[in-house]
């Protein structure tokens, strides 16, 4: 199917009035780029990671424009006419806000285009000595029987292409032998979860604080043919929800994780001995290496103990135990 993309250029000050108007005149699907509202974004959700990429801040500069799909028909020169029409009597209604030129840009899209595309993405990735990553929807070669993990990523974290995920997929190698509980805190896609179950581990429950994370992650369970008495998700955050805390924390894990960042580890670590045994291990990763002296220096206040740190890039994992008496 044939699709046409409007793209209507507008001003920061517009935006929300010209959603408004769009929503009045029966448009309920549209994309918003706005710079503004991209560094607000980043601003009030800055406890959630340390980086963003420059290149990802460059396109959005000086971005004010909403983009929506039209399906291909003889009337889509009538819908533009008339979609300027109802944009420029904004204008009129409004005449002290800054709307832009109101311009509006056509292109041609297809449905395998914008459903599709990125997929070229995302392949086959080797990780450690036994490791594969295998995107759903390929089925590669395998002639050295690595573990396949397999993954429909979606729009969460954790594709296994970042640094931080590959340290913990490569510690998770070395620590599961079998048999293994796995709390995986920050679990995104599930990734991690579903990598130490394919490596042995008895069960994993992955948390995460956003509720589109539960649902992806608990499918790319069943992609990988793991059930409910094998993978558990949830949501929600374990350093504030008391109930959900003592839940997790009378389980008695093996394995403790956190993929995250740095400011996000050092208030878990407070907490974090509570989930642990005497001979469990709290694999963390996601900090910057700027930040590693920070976060063993909580790991430490807490009671614990590094017993190891890597370096991959600008990233740094680091796997800590209680101290021992």
């Amino acid at each position: 199917m044939q699709w046409t993309e409007l793209t209507i250029h507008t001003a920061a000050q517009a935006i929300d009035l010209v959603c408004d108007r769009l929503t009045a005149l029966g448009y309920d699907s549209f994309i918003v780029d706005d710079e503004a509202q991209f560094e607000e974004f980043l601003e009030t959700s800055r406890p959630y990671w340390d980086y963003v990429d420059d290149k990802l801040r460059e396109s959005m500069r000086g971005l004010s424009q909403i983009r929506l799909y039209l399906q291909n028909g003889p009337d889509v020169p009538d819908t533009v006419s008339t979609l300027k029409s109802r944009l420029e009597e904004l204008r009129q209604q409004y005449p002290a806000i800054d709307f832009g030129t109101l311009d509006i840009d056509l292109a041609g899209v297809r449905d395998e285009d914008w459903e599709n595309s990125w997929k070229q993405y995302y392949q086959p990735l080797p990780i450690g000595r036994r490791l594969l990553v295998v995107p759903q929807w390929l089925r590669p070669e395998n002639p050295e029987g690595r573990v396949e993990v397999l993954l429909d990523p979606g729009m969460i974290f954790g594709t296994g292409s970042h640094a931080s995920t590959q340290m913990c997929m490569r510690e998770l190698e070395r620590a599961v032998q079998g048999g293994e509980r796995v709390l995986d805190r920050g679990s995104g896609s599930g990734i991690l979860s579903i990598t130490a179950l394919q490596l042995g581990a008895a069960h994993a429950t992955g948390v995460d604080i956003d509720p589109k994370a539960e649902e992806i992650a608990r499918r790319n369970a069943e992609i990988n043919r793991l059930g409910a008495d094998r993978f558990t998700a949830l949501t929600g955050d374990v350093t504030r929800d008391e109930a959900m805390m003592q839940m997790l924390a009378s389980s008695g894990w093996d394995i403790v994780l956190a993929n995250i960042v740095a400011d996000v580890i050092i208030p878990l670590c407070r907490v974090v001995p509570e989930f642990l045994q005497e001979q469990s291990i709290f694999v963390c990763s996601g900090i910057l290496d700027t930040r590693l002296s920070d976060v063993i220096r909580a790991i430490e206040g807490a009671g614990m103990q590094v017993l190891s740190t890597e370096r991959q890039d600008d990233w740094c994992r680091v796997t800590a135990a209680l101290q021992q008496a």
